[in-house]
C-alpha cells in the first residue's frame, strides 16, 4: 500500500492549566484517526463547534503543537522527528496554513508585493528579481488577481475577501502538496463565500493538492468536501462520505448539529450559503 500524504494516528491531546496545587487536565483531543492519500485532491473538513478540537488538530498537522499521544505523519514521518532546519523547511513548504483573519496573516506596514517575494526566495529557486515577480503573478493569478493589482499596496488597501485571495497565493507559492485551512471564509462577507469555497475546489483538481478544511459552517462544509469528520468536546463523533453524513447523519450530535443549521436535506440537495 501507498504511503498516505498524512496520517492521523490515535492522536489525543490534552493541556494542563493552573497551579501547582489547583491543576487542570483540559481533553482538547481524544484518538483521532483518519487518514488522506498522496496525490488524492481531496478535501477533508473538519467541522465541529467552538471547543470541539478542531484547532487543535490543524495545529497538529501544522506541527505548531506535539500530540500528548499518538503520532501525526507526513508522508510516513512523524512531525516530531522533524528537528533540522532543512527538514522542518521542506516540510513547510509542502503544508502550508490559511488561517481565519487575513489582516493578521500580513505584516501591515509592508507592501503586499514585498511579503510574497520573501516567499517565494525562501521556497522556490527564482534566480532574480524579475523570476521572483513572475512566480509571484503566477501564483497571484490562481488565485484571480495579478501582480498588476496588488504592487504598491498595503494589506488595509484590499478589501477582506481579496486579502484572503493573497494569503491563498502566498500559500501556494511553494507548491505545496497539503493545504491547512483555518475558518478560512468567516471574515468575509458571505456574498464571497462560495466564490472562495469554489476556488480551493478548482485548486485541488488544477493543481493536484488536497486541503484540511476546518469551519463550523455546514453549508460551506457541504459544499466544499468529499469527506467529513464531525468532532464533538475532543472526539470523532462521525465520519465518512461528506454529502451522506449531512443528508443522512447517523450520530445524535450530527443530527443536532445539522438540524440547527439547517433544514433536513436529500440526498445530493445543496444548501443555501449564508444561512
Amino acid at each position: 500500500m501507498s504511503v498516505p500524504l498524512l496520517e492521523l494516528d490515535a492522536v489525543g491531546k490534552t493541556y494542563t492549566r493552573g497551579g501547582l496545587f489547583a491543576r487542570e487536565r483540559i481533553v482538547a483531543a481524544r484518538d483521532v484517526r483518519f487518514a488522506l492519500a498522496d496525490g488524492a485532491r481531496e478535501v477533508f473538513t473538519i467541522i465541529g463547534e467552538s471547543g470541539s478540537g478542531k484547532t487543535t488538530i490543524a495545529k497538529m498537522i501544522l506541527a505548531l503543537e506535539r500530540p500528548s499521544t499518538g503520532q501525526v505523519r507526513f508522508r510516513g514521518r512523524d512531525l516530531t522527528t522533524l528537528r533540522s532546519r532543512a527538514d522542518r523547511h521542506a516540510f513547510i513548504g509542502a503544508v502550508q496554513p490559511i488561517f481565519q483573519n487575513p489582516f493578521e496573516a500580513f505584516n501591515p506596514l509592508k507592501r503586499l508585493e514585498r511579503y510574497l517575494l520573501t516567499t517565494c526566495r525562501r521556497f522556490t529557486d527564482a534566480r532574480d528579481e524579475a523570476g521572483a515577480m513572475r512566480a509571484v503573478d503566477t501564483a497571484l493569478r490562481q488565485v484571480g488577481l495579478s501582480l498588476a493589482e496588488i504592487r504598491g499596496r498595503h494589506p488595509h488597501e484590499l478589501s477582506g475577501g481579496q486579502l484572503q485571495r493573497v494569503a491563498i497565493a502566498r500559500a501556494l507559492i511553494s507548491k505545496p502538496a497539503l493545504i491547512v485551512a483555518d475558518e478560512p471564509v468567516s471574515m468575509v462577507d458571505a456574498s464571497l463565500r462560495a466564490s472562495i469555497v469554489g476556488l480551493f475546489r478548482r485548486l485541488t483538481a488544477e493543481l493536484g493538492l488536497s486541503i484540511v478544511y476546518i469551519t463550523h459552517d455546514l453549508a460551506t462544509a457541504y459544499a466544499i468536501s468529499d469527506r467529513i469528520l464531525i468532532m464533538r468536546k475532543g472526539e470523532m463523533a462521525e465520519a465518512g462520505d461528506a454529502k451522506t453524513v449531512l443528508a443522512e447523519p447517523k450520530h445524535p450530535y450530527s443530527r443536532q448539529l445539522r438540524d440547527a443549521v439547517l433544514q433536513p436535506l436529500e440526498p445530493g440537495q445543496r444548501p443555501a450559503f449564508g444561512r
